[in-house]
């Protein structure tokens, strides 16, 4: 079964159980480079990000708390792995991330309608770009994500020294 989804480009039909939309669904479609998918650490990244902006968009009155609520519910259950199988973009897409934060919003906003008792795809309860997406640019969300995916990836080493204290040190630098 499938429902019906409409961007600037026109409709197009999602299977009734994914929670991806058709801006995720376009882009694998125009974009099928590499064949392989978001890496599980990056897509955690893009989960943190958009829970920080939910609990921060809701204490300034930008989104409703009950929505913030199920986003952030959505989010901790990509946090724990749940739903990866929803990020269909090829991480090599065009549009300098664009249909990777597009697709972290349209899981999050499918995943929150849901929790909150409507069906996926009726973006009048919860919209990818308008509570999910609210106050970011994918100029500010996909390289962060990298930089938080970086980090869990390759943590920092401390180092200690008598007169400065503990100080970071890369592990390239590292002896």
């Amino acid at each position: 079964m499938y429902r019906t989804e409409n961007d600037s480009v026109g409709s197009m039909s999602i299977p009734t159980t994914a929670y991806y939309g058709v801006n995720a669904a376009r882009a694998q479609a125009n974009f099928q480079i590499t064949g392989q998918r978001l890496e599980p650490d990056f897509i955690r990244s893009l989960a943190e990000i958009k829970k920080a902006a939910a609990l921060a968009n809701a204490e300034l009155g930008m989104i409703r708390v009950d929505v913030a609520h199920a986003i952030v519910a959505g989010a901790n259950e990509v946090l724990l792995g749940l739903l990866h199988d929803q990020f269909i973009v090829d991480p090599m897409q065009g549009g300098a991330g664009t249909s990777s934060n597009m697709n972290i919003n349209e899981v999050l906003a499918n995943r929150a309608i849901e929790l909150l008792g409507g069906k996926k795809g009726d973006y009048t309860r919860v919209s990818p770009n308008d509570d999910v997406n609210r106050g970011q640019s994918t100029n500010d969300v996909y390289p962060t994500a990298g930089k938080l995916t970086l980090l869990k990836k390759n943590p920092p080493l401390t180092c200690s020294t008598r007169t400065n204290g503990p100080r970071p040190l890369a592990k390239s630098r590292a002896v």
